[in-house]
C-alpha cells in the first residue's frame, strides 16, 4: 500500500464520519404548541383541536425548527393571563383564553420569509370552544394539512408544514415532526459514524504494518 493511497483512505474515512455527523444534525420546521402550568411552559400532549381550554387558561404557540418535543424553543414574550385578557373584560357565559403567539426567529423561517414579531391576544369564547377555535378568532387564516397539522397562524408561514431541514445546509426534505417517543433512536452515534471510526482503526493498523515492513527491509 503506498502513502498516497493511505492518504486518500484516511481522507474518505474522515469524510465518511463527518457526512454522518451532518446526517444527525437535523430538524423539524413546525408551529409547536405549549400550555401555561404555573410559572412554566408545559409541550401540550394533544393538539389544539382537541384541546378545550377553560377560563383564564394561556396556551402558547412557537414557530421554530427542533428535532423532537424534548428540545422545543418555548414561546417568549408575556405569559400573564391578567396582563394579556387586562383588555377583554368578563362576560357571562363565555370564557376568556390568553395566547402567546411566537412566529419564531429569521434562523427558523423558510427560504424568502420574515417571521411577525410575536404576539399575545385574548380570546372571548363559548366555554365548549377548543383552542383551534380560539386560534381562529384572534390569528385568522389558519392553514392545517390532511392530518390536521397545524401548519400557519396568521398566514405564516405561506408554504411548508412540518418539513425536515437540516440544521447546518438549510436543505428541506418533506416529513412530519418527530414523535417524542422516537427521541431514544437519536441519542447515539450513527452506524456510519462507526463504521468510519472502524474503518480509519483498520487504515492506522495498515498504515504501522507498512512502515515495519519498510524497515524490515531496510536491515
Amino acid at each position: 500500500m503506498t502513502r498516497r493511497r493511505l492518504v486518500l483512505l484516511f481522507l474518505a474515512a474522515f469524510l465518511l464520519i463527518g457526512a454522518a455527523g451532518q446526517a444527525q444534525a437535523a430538524g423539524y420546521r413546525y408551529w409547536s404548541f405549549w400550555d401555561r402550568d404555573g410559572g412554566k411552559w408545559v409541550y401540550a400532549t394533544q393538539g389544539p383541536s382537541m384541546v378545550r381550554p377553560s377560563d383564564g387558561d394561556v396556551q402558547g404557540f412557537r414557530f421554530a425548527v427542533s428535532e423532537n418535543s424534548g428540545d422545543a424553543a418555548q414561546p417568549r414574550g408575556t405569559a400573564d393571563f391578567a396582563s394579556i385578557c387586562a383588555k377583554t373584560p368578563a362576560e357571562e357565559g363565555s370564557k376568556r383564553v390568553a395566547l402567546v403567539l411566537d412566529f419564531g426567529t429569521a434562523s427558523d423561517a423558510p427560504s424568502g420569509e420574515t417571521p411577525p414579531a410575536p404576539r399575545t391576544a385574548c380570546a372571548q369564547l363559548s366555554p365548549d370552544a377548543t383552542t383551534s377555535d380560539a386560534l381562529a378568532a384572534v390569528a385568522d387564516p389558519l392553514r392545517y394539512n390532511t392530518n390536521a397539522l397545524l401548519c400557519a397562524i396568521a398566514g405564516y408561514p405561506k408554504s411548508g408544514c412540518g418539513e425536515q431541514v437540516s440544521q447546518k445546509e438549510d436543505s428541506s426534505v418533506s416529513a412530519a415532526p418527530k414523535a417524542a417517543e422516537d427521541e431514544g433512536d437519536d441519542d447515539g452515534p450513527s452506524i456510519g459514524l462507526y463504521a468510519g471510526i472502524a474503518v480509519v482503526a483498520a487504515l492506522a493498523g495498515a498504515a504501522t504494518w507498512q512502515a515495519r515492513r519498510r524497515r524490515n527491509a531496510a536491515r
